[in-house]
């Protein structure tokens, strides 16, 4: 299983908007790629002491790299161009890739 791990730091001040669009679009809209056969949606509870923001981690899973390639290749330019432009810079996403063991 290959997981697609995706860790955004969001503006307070549009935290529960930008949850709302996560959970009923961009989220469905990955998924419904074919590219991956579950995912979690959490909101990291630690913090640094001079970290603002609240961070959120999405992670993927795709039943193997070929399917993760696909999305790739096929589906995330278009996805994360979607979110750039409903959030602008009020949001940033940090991206890695891990197999689970």
């Amino acid at each position: 299983m290959i997981i697609y791990n995706v860790t955004v730091n969001v503006d307070d001040a549009i935290a529960k908007e930008w949850v709302i669009w996560m959970r009923d679009i961009h989220i469905p809209e990955v998924i419904a790629t074919g590219m991956f056969v579950s995912h979690t949606f959490s909101k990291l509870l630690s913090r640094q002491e001079d970290e603002t923001g609240t961070t959120y981690v999405i992670q993927y899973m795709a039943p193997d790299m070929q399917h993760y390639e696909r999305y790739q290749a096929e589906f995330a330019s278009a996805l994360q161009t979607d979110a750039k432009n409903k959030f602008g810079d009020r949001f940033v996403a940090f991206r890695t890739l891990m197999e689970q063991v």
